[in-house]
């Protein structure tokens, strides 16, 4: 395995990012992020409901 140096790594990236735009990763990353917004808040809703017995 070839090493490259961080800086090679960074340039590399960093001028393939506009050519390949925003990705699968941040569309996973914002999923991920609205479900567990979703339920954290029925998570903590939940404890808010009151039995009346």
């Amino acid at each position: 395995m070839e090493h490259i140096p961080a800086v090679a790594w960074l340039t590399e990236a960093a001028s393939a990012a506009p050519r390949q735009g925003a990705g699968n990763l941040l569309r996973i990353v914002l999923i991920v992020m609205v479900l567990g917004c979703v339920l954290t808040a029925w998570f903590l809703l939940r404890g808010y409901k009151r039995k009346d017995d």
